[in-house]
């Protein structure tokens, strides 16, 4: 759970800071943007107040001189505008007035042809000088704000944003993009714990619904191990004895998981035959031995009807599948066998000759061992053999004398490893 809390909080802590990467820059544009539209507002409020007040100005002059219009510039440049320039219906300029600083920066400002824009816009002007100004483009109605009077004449004027507002607009850019930030942060510090609490809750149910699983099927295998011999260990033995041969293969995950339940439940077929022909102490007659066969196909109808064992299929129905394609019952020759059913075979082997059982006493360790050598190549898979003959007198030493709950205990541990249980 550690290290999930540990992947968790790295992955939010990405997430939140790819977040305040994008959004802060975001937030940046956006509110300069606002400021920049803020300050052009302004500025058309004041250019149509003063060119109400200069009405006239766009109104033909029988002297040609345009002093109406020459005055009203002037009155404009004089408010928010360093250089005011008032243009007729057709395009023609009657009138320019400038500020000293609209002097200074005349030159750099972009030429355009006569205008013809029906509706007010502006642009951005970063000069070569380094300084920054909005250029206003306005068409003038008569009366004004008549949106359906035809335009009696254009106004367009440049204002020099000083350094003082052009700080205050970085500021407020650069606060708003620190807060979007610092929101961005919190949010994954606040989400963080949500996230753990909730996986936690989904972990503690998946977990006990796991557990009722590992139960149910400890139960079916025990129930048939009781019939079949004198204790249930046999289950527990052969499912630890596989699971340290497939982590010598480097099995794992779900393959891993299957291969475990798949041990408790190997035989579990037998349930359905009859107790004479399962404890019959003497050699079984070929129509018994027929019927015990059946077991295997028993096993499989009974794993797949319940969804939480289906995955033990694997092993179920094809733990007496040999090598050399002499097994039972379909027959299946060399890698054609499951993985899972070819290392499960050496384990129920080995814990099978080892053991007491109704029928027969325990064989010694190296007769055991005699018999799988034997049979390697033939019913036994080569590779897996090769894994398991250096563990063999280990595993051998430890369940001699090994009580149930002993065996359970050893078995539990790796399910704690590979089921993720806290058991």
């Amino acid at each position: 759970m550690y290290n999930f809390q540990q992947k968790t909080a790295r992955r939010i802590a990405m997430i939140s800071l790819a977040l305040a990467a994008i959004a802060s820059p975001l937030a940046w544009y956006i509110e300069r943007e606002n400021a920049e539209e803020g300050a052009v507002a302004l500025a058309m409020e004041e250019s149509q107040r003063l060119l109400e007040a200069h009405a006239s100005a766009f109104k033909p002059e029988p002297s040609g001189t345009h002093v109406s219009a020459q005055r009203a510039a002037q009155a404009i440049t004089g408010g928010l505008f360093d250089i005011a320039e008032i243009y007729d219906s057709e395009g023609r300029k009657l009138a320019e007035a400038m500020t000293p600083r609209g002097e200074l920066i005349e030159r750099q400002v972009p030429p355009h042809g006569r205008p013809t824009y029906q509706a007010s816009f502006y642009e951005s002007l970063h000069l070569p000088d380094g300084q920054w100004g909005l250029r206003i483009f306005v068409p003038v109605r008569m009366p004004l704000n008549d949106l359906r009077a035809p335009v009696a004449g254009y106004f367009e004027g440049v204002r020099l944003i000083p350094e003082w507002q052009r700080n205050q607009i970085r500021s407020g850019a650069l606060t708003s993009a620190f807060l979007v930030a610092l929101a961005a942060l919190l949010c994954g510090g606040v989400i963080y714990p949500v996230v753990v609490h909730l996986t936690r809750e989904n972990e503690r149910k998946a977990q006990d619904l796991l557990r009722a699983h590992i139960a149910m099927m400890e139960a079916l295998g025990r129930a048939i191990a009781k019939r079949d011999s004198d204790t249930g260990a046999h289950n527990y033995r052969v499912a630890w004895i596989a699971t340290r041969i497939a982590e010598k293969l480097g099995m794992k995950g779900d393959e891993m998981q299957s291969l475990i339940t798949g041990s408790f439940l190997h035989d579990v077929g037998k349930i359905g035959i009859p107790d004479a022909i399962l404890l019959k102490p003497g050699k079984l007659t070929d129509e018994e031995f027929d019927i015990m066969r059946t077991h295997v196909a028993q096993g499989e109808d009974i794993v797949n009807g319940v969804e939480a064992l289906s995955h033990a299929c694997a092993v179920v129905s094809a733990h007496h599948e040999k090598w050399n394609g002499t097994g039972y019952p379909r027959g299946l020759l060399g890698e054609q066998i499951p993985r899972s059913a070819r290392i499960f075979a050496v384990a129920d082997v080995f814990d099978a000759l080892c053991s007491k059982r109704p029928y027969k006493e325990p064989m010694p360790f190296d007769d055991v061992m005699a018999i799988l050598e034997k049979d390697t190549g033939s019913h036994f898979d080569p590779a897996v053999m090769k894994v398991f003959l250096p563990m063999a007198r280990e595993i051998f030493d430890l369940f001699q004398n090994c009580s149930e709950p002993a065996c359970k205990d050893l078995l539990e541990v790796k399910l704690r490893e590979h089921f993720l249980l806290s058991l």
